[in-house]
């Protein structure tokens, strides 16, 4: 039997997430929006894109959760994107209110789902999903990491001049301005980045990174990044779906590992066919410790001011 994936939100990611979930053949898509006309529009057009592009996924949209019910993924892209100026923290209480009403409706009409959050600010509206779903940890994450790793992936090529498949990179942390980059643990060919360029030219680089979003959504000045976070959240279905047993940096819930408890933080996870089977658990110095507790710190803080 198919399996079921349902994106909501028919913006720039979710639509893109939705036509690369089909390309991969990885089940049925429904697309979900609140825009009468929308997703359905969308759908028959990515569908009727299938012969060209090669796959049989069916890809539909509707404006009634009813059509989603029994899905086995559920991808939340909607929410306010980022104007020029803006920060995440902005988007939080608007966005809080989107989660909530999506997340009750994804329970109601699809129990046993694992819920993959995109919506900003990322760590904040995952742990809150958890918290208005009452799913168990596993079920529950966030696409973070991934789309920190893979610009810092693109930066690091771009300088080197080398291929992204040659580099292997790892950031912890909350998405964004509180992201914890590792250069320790970030290679080419095997060999530490830090052997390859200028202390200077790598902070450069790191800090890029952090501000890989805002750099994006200053350029557009009328939106934000889509192709890269949709392709990060089409990766983790993957995962999921075929057991891959990858690991990948994701806003997963820690409940002891790295000195954190009952936070959703950026950590390297095993995702598999049971949702984040395995945190895995890098050794840091002091200072990236540091880092990484201010960052949950973060997190925590503005979880607080939700009152979920």
């Amino acid at each position: 039997m198919k399996k079921k994936i349902t994106v909501i939100g028919s913006g720039h990611v979710g639509a893109t997430c939705a036509l690369l979930v089909a390309q991969k053949n990885l089940g049925d898509v429904m697309i979900l929006d609140i825009v009468e006309g929308l997703p359905q529009g969308l759908g028959l057009d990515m569908f009727e894109a299938s012969p060209v592009l090669g796959f049989d996924s069916v890809i539909k949209g509707t404006n009634n959760y009813q059509d989603t019910a029994d899905s086995n993924i559920v991808v939340i892209t909607a929410g306010l994107a980022r104007k020029p100026g803006m920060t995440r923290e902005d988007l939080l209480m608007k966005n809080a209110e989107i989660i909530k009403n999506i997340v009750n409706q994804v329970v109601k009409y699809s129990p046993n789902a694992f819920l993959i959050i995109v919506t900003n600010p990322l760590d904040i509206m995952t742990q809150l999903a958890k918290a208005v779903s009452k799913f168990p940890k596993n079920r529950v994450v966030g696409m973070a990491g991934i789309l920190d790793a893979a610009r810092f992936t693109a930066f690091i090529a771009e300088e080197l001049k080398v291929s992204v498949k040659k580099i292997q990179a790892m950031v912890l942390g909350g998405h964004g301005d509180a992201m914890v980059p590792l250069p320790r643990y970030t290679t080419v060919s095997g060999r530490p980045i830090s052997e390859l360029m200028t202390k200077e030219k790598l902070d450069k680089l790191v800090q890029r990174t952090r501000d890989g979003g805002i750099e994006i959504v200053n350029l557009l000045k009328t939106g934000s990044a889509y192709y890269a976070p949709a392709a990060s959240a089409a990766s983790m279905v993957e995962a999921i779906l075929l057991d891959k047993k990858t690991t990948l940096p994701v806003s997963a819930y820690l409940e002891g590992e790295y000195g954190l408890t009952d936070v959703y933080i950026g950590v390297p996870a095993t995702l598999g066919k049971n949702g984040v089977e395995k945190v895995v658990e890098l050794e840091l110095t002091a200072d990236e410790m540091t880092a990484l507790k201010n960052s949950a710190e973060i997190v925590k803080e503005n979880f607080a001011k939700l009152n979920p």
